[in-house]
């Protein structure tokens, strides 16, 4: 019978590269491993197929000539069916550099670990987003217990070594199988993975260690934050276990709508309106901006749409000196009802231009059209 291609096998092309070969066979060996498909014999012989696979294409000499002759079969030995024979593989050392261990995982459980972050949403106007704010928010968060210090003891003992894993807060399981010896790393039943175990618990944290604290703190943020920004603010998350450090509190940005001011990037835009005489003949206008009204003006014949820029009165750049733009858009309002001075200004300044005025129509005129 013909031997699979190993590269098919492993479900790759032919030259997939060291980092390629080792990820595919992790995924394809946790999927068909022993412990996870007792009693299937397809996945027991898919196991030792992707085994074979790995053992050549792994091997810088051995996938060389395997690309060259097409064999795993070397030296004669029939290494290529060999599978795992009596060699002891250690499944948390396979897979826990990428997937954390397998069945629990090689972590060291027992030891010093990070406290969990900890998020807060805070509101701000569109002017304190612009200049900043201090804030002061409400927070519960886990911390050391005051009664025990975090050791979860009753005052005047302390825990003890957990007599099952040694204080190691893992335990190794060693099993046979056809394929040869595994061996499984999983967390300590007995301690929880702490390596130490509390005979007489603090009577506040009933032995964990910690209380739920309600906190007020203080952020300080900058000018020029926007919706969707994020502060972290460190140590202010959840303690840590086993002496551990905390963890941070990350603080979500959200700026309401301003009435008259829209913002892009550090850039302000806004309309003003103008009567369209203003616009033929210039004017001044009063603009209002984040740092209060200033006067501009607007040169004669400014056309819908025109759109001039105040340097600088846009918003502060973040950690930064330097501010943007506000961008002026001018609407020109054209008067949808005309008097009667109005109506004959309009038609005079027609005539000045060189255009005929429409003619309002007499009594005669409306007679004589519905004959």
């Amino acid at each position: 019978m013909a031997k699979k291609d190993f590269y098919e096998v492993l479900g790759l092309e032919k030259g997939a590269s060291d980092d390629e070969i080792k990820k595919a066979f992790r995924k394809l060996a946790i999927k068909y491993h022993p412990d996870k498909n007792q009693g299937n014999k397809e996945a027991e012989e898919t196991f030792k197929e992707i085994n074979e696979a790995y053992q050549v294409l792994s091997d810088p000499e051995k996938k060389a000539r395997y690309d060259q002759f097409g064999t795993a079969d070397f030296d004669g030995s029939g290494f290529g069916g060999a599978g795992f024979g009596g060699m002891d593989f250690d499944l948390g050392d396979i897979f826990g550099d990428i997937f954390g261990g397998f069945g629990g995982g090689r972590r060291k459980k027992g030891g010093p670990e990070r406290g969990e972050d900890l998020e807060y949403n805070v509101t701000l106007t569109f002017e304190e987003a612009v200049f900043g704010a201090k804030k002061e928010v409400s927070i519960s968060r886990s911390e050391n217990c005051s009664t025990c210090n975090g050791s979860g003891a009753k005052a005047g003992s302390s825990p003890t070594t957990c007599n099952k894993c040694g204080g190691s807060g893992q335990v190794r399981v060693q099993r046979q199988t056809p394929l040869g010896a595994f061996a499984t790393v999983s967390t300590c039943d007995k301690c929880g993975g702490k390596g130490k175990i509390i005979l007489n618990p603090c009577g506040t944290c009933h032995g964990t260690g910690k209380e739920r604290k309600q906190r007020t703190i203080t952020i300080n943020i900058p000018a020029g934050v926007d919706t969707g920004n994020v502060m972290p603010l460190r140590g202010q998350g959840n303690q840590g276990t086993q002496g551990g450090p905390p963890g941070d509190l990350y603080v979500g940005i959200n700026v309401k709508p301003h009435k008259t001011f829209k913002r892009k990037g550090f850039d302000i835009y806004m309309d003003t309106h103008i009567s369209m005489a203003k616009a033929a003949l210039g004017t001044e206008i009063k603009v209002p901006t984040v740092d209060g009204d200033v006067t501009y003006d607007v040169p004669q014949g400014t056309q819908p749409g025109t759109i001039f820029r105040l340097k600088g009165k846009g918003v502060p750049r973040i950690n930064s000196s330097g501010r943007g733009d506000q961008y002026v858009n001018v609407v020109v309002e054209v008067p949808k009802n005309l008097n009667e001075k109005q109506r004959e200004a309009l038609n005079m300044f027609l005539e000045a231009s060189g255009d005929t005025p429409k003619e309002k129509e007499g009594l005669f005129e409306k007679l004589k059209k519905k004959l």
